[in-house]
């Protein structure tokens, strides 16, 4: 696709498989910047966390978030953590010095986000690109090792939970992603919008019918409609949130 602007391109791809219900990217490039949103969606008979990599490139600065956003927050489930986290904190632990922590993050937001998480800004280099790549494989490797060994849950109840918690995580994603303003400048709203709901965050319409309102009443302001700020509790992160094991300090 080409954006509004006749310089802008955009390039996308999709993958399914038995156990992934969506592996899918975009790029995004021009003279100025380059984007990459990589994502990865399990089925929901499968609890493995979210694959997430956004990478901002301009000519000034890199803007960096790679992750395995968990499935259900941690600050509920210690069992989740030790299934999925606990054992690959090294990687982070890998390039935490190259990536430092790259400033606020809100109260809201940060529940998306794993101990793993690598939120960092810095000034193009070779070394840091070369470094970047590096840290995306070893974070992609291990997610897909996550999605050969996990299991089938046959729990009902436990599947419903697993639809319900990527629903959630979708309707946050696709309400409140930055990226929202740039593709609006890009493509237009109506478009923006349909890449938002049916690419980036597919399966915010399939599954299921909870509304942001639903699950984030908080963001409802006076007339119903979804408050367009980014937090509402008001509180920030300057500094990494998680301690060196992976527990939450806040």
């Amino acid at each position: 696709m080409t954006g509004l602007d006749g310089k802008t391109e955009l390039q996308m791809l999709a993958f399914k498989s038995s156990k992934i219900r969506l592996l899918r990217s975009m790029a995004i490039e021009n003279e100025t910047m380059q984007v990459f949103d990589f994502a990865g969606f399990m089925e929901p008979e499968y609890d493995t966390p979210i694959f997430c990599a956004n990478f901002f490139t301009s000519t000034n600065v890199n803007i960096v978030v790679l992750d395995l956003n968990p499935l259900h927050q941690l600050t509920d489930q210690t069992d989740y953590q030790d299934k999925y986290y606990n054992k690959i904190m090294s990687i982070y632990h890998k390039y935490a010095e190259t990536f430092p922590w790259g400033g606020k993050l809100t109260g809201e937001s940060i529940k998306f986000f794993s101990p793993l998480v690598m939120w960092t800004r810095f000034s193009s280099s070779k070394e840091k690109h070369k470094a970047l790549f590096s840290a995306f494989l070893e974070y992609y490797q291990a997610w897909l090792e996550m999605t050969i060994q996990v299991r089938e849950e046959m729990e009902p109840s436990h599947v419903r939970a697993n639809c319900e918690a990527q629903h959630k995580y979708l309707t946050w994603r696709a309400q409140k992603d930055p990226g929202h303003g740039l593709l609006k400048r890009l493509v237009g709203e109506a478009k923006a919008k349909e890449l938002l709901r049916d690419f980036l965050f597919n399966g915010v319409d399939e599954l299921g019918t909870k509304t942001f309102i639903d699950y984030f009443p908080e963001y409802q302001t006076e007339d119903g409609t979804v408050s367009d700020k980014r937090s509402i509790i008001g509180k920030s992160y300057e500094t990494r949130p998680w301690d060196l094991t992976g527990q939450f300090i806040g």
